[in-house]
Parts: structure tokens; C-alpha cells; sequence
């Protein structure tokens, strides 16, 4: 990206992966803030040098940075280069380095469609996008740490980022910088790339047979790498490598469900967070071999020469797997799926075994506590355009049928569906009921009812903390409460515009996450008593400037809605 963008953003205090040593005055007060430090006018609070934040890894020693006490580890990788002979393939360990790796900027973002990325200009400024370099040279992790090398098994945190599979990097948001809890709870905090779209999950399986048999979930075993460096590099950064928590929200969410029934990934984590982002089942093999053929017969190929594909640009291969699986779709007489949407985790029967929470929970994931969260707004919908604040609930009923959650319900049906909700919430306006009625959070309390079958606690939450912003028109929408759970919101300015009103909600849920990454409950925290989930009650921790338990709200609301029927 140009750095004139960046130069602006970073002016406001917000935006640019590189807000890590920004000068700016604003960004600085907003992490000593969090830090709960004294402002020191002169003092030096960026460390950097020879014989400075340095930690040994299984491939090297990298050389990291110290910034407001807390040790920054950039991009370090945790697998070799994905290009040539290494695409499509299971990830490769990287090749060791014999120098100092300089572990100071973010890693390289993986292939994804990156044009017009900023060109609605109000979710640019809302999201403060971070791009930088892309490449399939991607396979790169962050860590953030009190303290290295000192003895200390601090909890670990490892997220997850969002994008559907498709897009996305562990920096998008400055709402993912991992500096502030670090400190707050005194834990590390990893966030991690991994492949996406059609360079992380085209299936040849059905084509070349053994060679390419693992092409289909390669960017799934991604994560399992970046578990598996944790694993075995985390105590030299003060962590406990059998004290790990996996996070992610919305297409992180869904990589952390996917994760939670893998049995590669079994004892290398030990709890999970979803945010807006509850993932029930995968899709199977059948559309995706599909694809992958569609995508040999684009390229005008024989079986036997798929290794050609290998030696395309990665712009090149990513834009005619599309064009195939567009095709291949449009053939198959399938509707509701986006040709980018052919390119996710599936059902194997090997890597994969099974969907990780339908018909019921995973073995694999039967001694872990689960956290799951979603967004009251998820969709906010009227923030860029005040004039549908006025719209009434028949214009809401319109909205439903054409909405892209609920394709083919009828008007009936739709009707039933905002009154419903309408009952539910009294005092909301029809600009506010529009947004709740989606399924994430039909899809969460599915993932609860599921869940909570197990023995491990579940603990659910609903968070409709509703931001300053936009003439208070943002709402609690999808992504917003990230900063919150990370003590960001003096970060993230652009979701929740600073000061102490957020700050006081984030330190009692970031508090609670802390806790629940300590001992698998969130009590104790600084919320009110969180009771575990169960199926009878619904009990709901509701998040807001006074944050209270509820049970089920919107249960009878809920069940006007068409049954979840997979992704």
C-alpha cells in the first residue's frame, strides 16, 4: 500500500500495521493508557538493537523489539515458502536460518483478491484495513510477550483472524494487536497467517489421485503448523506451551470450530474462544473435486499435468480457479454459493474425519471449554445511509426476502419472522430490529446447544455495547467487540471512538478472557457471575455498559427462523 494512506491514518491515531512504533501522540497515550502507565514526556519507550529482545527458535534465533515493556516478535516464520513445488502441498517446516532473523514487521498477507480493498470509503475508514506485501510466502506468526526467556509459563493466546477462509491477515484490524493484553494479563498473545481462497484449499484428489491428495485442506493443516511451532518454541517466549487458548471471530471463528475437531491438532490447545463466527459442519468433497476438474479443464490441462499450475503466478492460477468454479457451479445448477465460497476446509475422511459440531460435537473436542460470543447488529445496515434509519417494518420484511442469509423465504414467512422479533424487543425501532435478525446468532446457541453436551463448560455471550459513532447508527456490528475482549478500545478508535466508557467494559471482558485463558471459566474477571450454558435456560451473558445475565431473549424469535442448513 502507499504510504501517503498510511501517513493518515496514522495521524489519527488508528490504521497501518506499522502503528507498532507510530510516534504519534494519540497512538502513544492510547497503549500507555491500557498499560495504565505514567506518560513520561521524554522517556524512551522503543527498544531495538543487537543484543535486544533476541529468543531462540527450532529454526533460529530472531531478534524481535521491545516497545512500552512488552517484547514484539514480527512475522517469524513457522513454514517454508508455499510457492512452486510447495503449492498445494501440506506445509513444510521453515528451512533454518544461521543468522539473527529480523522478527520486525508483520509477514506477508496470503494471495487473496486485494483490488478496490479500500475503495468503499467508509468501511476503509470504519475497519482501517492493514495490507501490505502479498505473497505464498505467508506462513508467518506474531508474538507478543511480557517476557523472554525468564522461567514463566504465562497462558497463551493464539488467534485466528477472520475473512471466510478467503481473505484476511492477523493484523487487518489494529484491533488484533496482541501489546495490550499482553500486558493486562500477563500472557502471550500469537496471531498467525495462514493460506486462504484457492491457493489454500483447490482439491486435485479426485484428479491426480496420492500426489495431490492433501490439496483440498492445506490451509486447514496451516493451522495445525502454527499450533505445532507453538508447541515447541513457546516456552522461550514465557509461555506454557499446555496452556493454550485458540481464538478467532467471524471466518476465524469458523477456523477455530474446524480446529477443535482435528485430531492432528488434539494437545495443542486446551480451550476455544468463536466469535461471530460459529461454524457447525464443512462442506464435503464432492463440490470440490468437482472444482478442481473444472479448474484442470480451464487451464486447457490433462491430469497429468497439473504440476503446470504450480508454475503460474499466483494472480494467474487465483483468477482461473475462480472462473472454473464459477463455471462449475453455474453447470451444477447450484445457487447460493459464491465461486469463492468452493474454496474451504472439507470433509476428507482423513485430515478432516468429520464436521466438527454436526450431528453432534467431536470426539476431539470433548475435554474443551468453549467460550462463543456474537454481535447484536452483526450486519449493521444503516450507518452509511441515515435515511434508512426511517424505514418501517414492512420495509424490514422487504429486506428479509432479499436478504442473502435467507434465499427463497417467502414474504409470509418474512413477515412472521421481523414480527416475531418485533415482540421480542419492544423498544427497538425497525432500523434496529432489521440487523439482529441474522443467523450468527442462531448459528452461536446451535454451537452452544452442541457444545454443552460435553462435560467442559460453555459460556455465552451476546455483546450489544452500541458505539458513538455515525450518529450512534453503527451499532454493535459484526467485529466490534474484538478490541474489547484484546483492552484495545483506546486502539481502535474507529469502532469505538475512545475514552473511559468503552474502556471500562473492555477491561472487565478482557479480564474475564483472561481468566477463562487461565482456568477455562471467565468468573472472576470483573464481569458479574457467568453461568455456564446450557440448553434449558439459555443463560446468556448480555455485554453492555452494565453487562447482565439473560436467558435466551430471543428464543421464540429465533425459532421463526428457516433451519440452519449448512454453510
Amino acid at each position: 500500500m502507499k504510504s501517503n494512506r498510511r501517513e493518515f491514518i496514522s495521524s489519527l491515531g488508528v490504521g497501518a500495521a506499522g502503528l507498532c512504533v507510530a510516534s504519534s501522540s494519540l497512538l502513544h497515550s492510547s497503549y500507555a493508557r491500557a498499560a495504565g502507565a505514567e506518560e513520561k514526556e521524554d522517556g524512551q519507550i522503543l527498544f531495538v538493537g543487537d543484543n535486544i529482545a533476541v529468543a531462540d527458535t527450532t529454526s533460529g534465533k530472531v531478534r524481535g523489539f521491545i516497545l512500552r515493556d512488552i517484547h514484539h516478535f514480527l512475522g517469524i516464520p513457522y513454514g517454508a515458502d508455499t510457492s512452486g513445488a510447495n503449492r498445494f502441498m501440506p506445509p513444510e517446516k521453515p528451512e533454518p536460518w544461521s543468522d539473527v532473523y529480523p522478527a520486525l514487521w508483520w509477514g506477508n498477507s496470503a494471495p487473496q483478491q486485494m483490488a478496490n480493498r479500500y475503495a468503499n470509503k467508509y468501511g476503509a475508514f470504519r475497519d482501517a484495513w492493514n495490507y501490505d506485501d502479498v505473497s505464498e510466502n505467508c506462513l508467518a506468526l506474531n508474538v507478543f510477550t511480557p517476557g523472554i526467556n525468564d522461567g514463566k509459563k504465562r497462558p497463551v493466546l493464539v488467534w485466528m483472524h477472520g475473512g471466510g477462509w478467503t481473505n484476511g491477515n492477523s493484523i487487518e484490524h489494529d484491533g488484533y494487536n496482541g501489546e495490550n493484553l499482553a500486558r493486562f494479563g500477563d500472557v502471550v498473545f500469537c496471531s498467525i497467517n495462514s493460506r486462504l481462497g484457492p491457493l489454500g484449499f483447490s482439491d486435485f484428489s479426485a484428479v491426480s489421485g496420492e500426489k495431490y491428495g492433501a490439496s483440498g485442506n492445506v490451509g486447514a493443516r496451516d493451522l495445525v503448523a502454527a499450533l505445532e511451532w507453538v508447541h515447541e518454541n513457546i516456552t522461550n517466549f514465557g509461555g506454557d506451551r499446555d496452556n493454550v487458548t485458540i481464538m478467532g471471530q467471524s471466518g476465524g471463528g469458523g477456523k477455530v470450530c474446524a480446529v477443535t475437531s482435528l485430531p492432528a491438532a488434539k494437545g495443542l490447545f486446551s480451550k476455544a474462544v468463536v466469535l461471530s463466527g460459529a461454524r457447525l459442519d464443512l462442506r464435503e468433497k464432492e463440490i470440490k473435486n468437482k472444482v478442481g476438474e473444472y479448474i484442470v479443464r480451464e487451464a486447457d490441462l490433462q491430469p497429468s499435468q497439473i504440476d503446470r499450475l504450480r508454475e503460474m503466478p499466483w494472480q494467474d492460477y487465483y483468477e482461473l480457479a475462480l472462473r472454473a468454479a464459477e463455471k462449475c457451479l453455474k453447470d451444477s445448477g447450484i445457487t447460493g454459493l459464491r465461486p469463492r465460497d468452493c474454496f474451504q476446509p472439507a470433509v476428507d475422511g482423513d485430515f478432516i474425519p468429520r464436521s466438527p459440531y454436526v450431528p453432534d460435537a467431536s470426539p476431539n473436542a470433548a475435554d474443551i471449554p468453549m467460550m462463543i460470543c456474537s454481535t447484536t447488529e452483526e450486519r449493521s445496515a444503516t450507518w452509511q445511509d441515515s435515511s434508512l434509519e426511517s424505514i418501517s417494518f414492512d420495509g424490514v420484511k422487504e429486506k428479509v426476502v432479499a436478504s442473502a442469509d435467507f434465499q427463497g423465504i417467502t414474504k409470509e414467512r418474512a413477515g412472521e419472522i421481523v414480527d416475531a422479533y418485533a415482540k421480542a424487543f419492544p423498544d427497538r425501532t425497525p432500523a434496529q430490529i432489521w440487523p439482529m435478525i441474522s443467523t450468527h446468532r442462531q448459528r452461536s446457541v446451535m454451537l452452544a446447544d452442541a457444545k454443552s453436551k460435553q462435560s467442559p463448560p460453555v459460556f455465552l455471550a451476546w455483546f450489544g455495547w452500541q458505539p458513538p459513532l455515525f450518529d450512534d447508527r453503527l451499532r454493535a456490528f459484526h467485529c466490534v467487540d474484538i478490541c474489547f475482549w484484546f483492552n484495545n478500545t483506546d486502539v481502535m478508535l474507529s469502532h469505538t471512538g475512545g475514552g473511559a466508557r468503552p474502556r471500562a467494559l473492555s477491561e472487565k471482558m478482557a479480564g474475564s478472557l483472561v481468566q477463562f485463558m487461565k482456568t477455562g471459566n471467565p468468573n472472576g474477571g470483573g464481569l458479574q457471575r457467568w453461568p455456564r450454558y446450557t440448553s434449558a435456560k439459555g443463560e446468556t451473558m448480555f455485554l453492555d455498559d452494565v453487562s447482565v445475565v439473560r436467558n435466551d431473549p430471543d428464543r421464540d424469535a429465533r425459532k421463526t427462523l428457516p433451519p440452519y442448513e449448512g454453510y
